[in-house]
């Protein structure tokens, strides 16, 4: 195994398979966006979501999805053109991973791709885990979503620059957490959940930005709003209006649902002990 992987891998103190297999799609993430800033990807797109939340700021989940918008529309935005490049950033670092593209079966502006490797053959790798073949189906994958927004709302979202120093030294481009928060907060409201399956991360990360009492980036949440159709067009979102708007939301969902999502993504499950429409109403009333 490549040196930096090991020092990527040293601080996650794994101790089980299903430790590593966390740990190394963290890393692997981490390749990826190396893979992207070696290619000049971040001149023109910004890492945004609960991956970037986590990576840039210890957001303490874990999270699967890589997830990026342009900085100004471009319908004609090809993906598939960094694919290449960060599949040959794995191989610098000794890993095999493959790309693949995702084929639309809609109109839609999001690009997206998977990164995919044998999950049996990467604990192999590791020097020293015994029994890595434990639970481990000899095909089973390991598979992150790759996604990118190509027509972003106007205005955007503000960013900024951060950088990590594993497994070289390199920046990349971020939402500012107040426009982080605006996303987040447009995924709590208008996000459609299949089958009624409510995605509780949401929730989990709402919490997350309250605690650090950060103040959401109110035009650009107005503006997705009004890209999806959830806010009309001339209309003003303001903060009552957005409590109002969460309360109601707080209101509708299935909590037992939204705990049961999160679970496999947190450490301690008693975290979600309060979880209910009443507290989330009353911490909406910081806001």
């Amino acid at each position: 195994m490549h040196q930096a992987i090991k020092e990527m891998l040293a601080p996650y103190q794994c101790k089980t398979p299903e430790h590593y297999k966390n740990a190394l799609k963290e890393i692997i993430q981490e390749i990826a966006l190396l893979g992207l800033s070696r290619q000049d990807f971040f001149i023109k797109a910004a890492f945004y979501g609960g991956t970037a939340l986590r990576i840039a700021h210890k957001l303490d989940r874990f999270s699967e999805d890589l997830d990026f918008t342009l900085l100004a529309p471009n319908p004609d935005f090809d993906l598939s053109s960094y694919l290449k490049g960060i599949e040959d950033e794995f191989v610098t670092y000794g890993l095999s991973l493959k790309t693949e593209k995702q084929i639309k079966n809609m109109e839609t502006p999001v690009e997206s791709a998977f990164l995919k490797a044998n999950t049996l053959e990467l604990l192999l790798s590791i020097e020293g885990l015994s029994n890595p073949s434990s639970g481990t189906h000899k095909n089973e994958l390991l598979k992150i979503k790759l996604e990118i927004d190509t027509d972003p709302p106007r205005p955007p979202g503000q960013t900024e620059s951060t950088f990590l120093m594993l497994p070289i030294p390199f920046s990349f481009r971020i939402l500012t957490l107040p426009s982080l928060f605006a996303g987040k907060l447009h995924a709590v409201l208008c996000r459609q959940y299949k089958s009624g399956r409510v995605k509780g991360r949401d929730f989990y990360d709402f919490l997350w930005y309250m605690k650090k009492e950060v103040k959401p980036d109110l035009p650009y949440l107005e503006a997705k709003m009004h890209q999806s159709g959830h806010l009309p067009l001339g209309e003003k979102l303001d903060s009552p209006r957005l409590k109002k708007l969460l309360n109601a939301k707080f209101e509708s969902l299935d909590w037992a649902q939204a705990k049961r999502d999160v679970i496999p993504f947190i450490s301690d499950p008693y975290a979600l002990n309060l979880w209910s429409a009443e507290f989330f109403k009353q911490i909406t009333s910081r806001l």
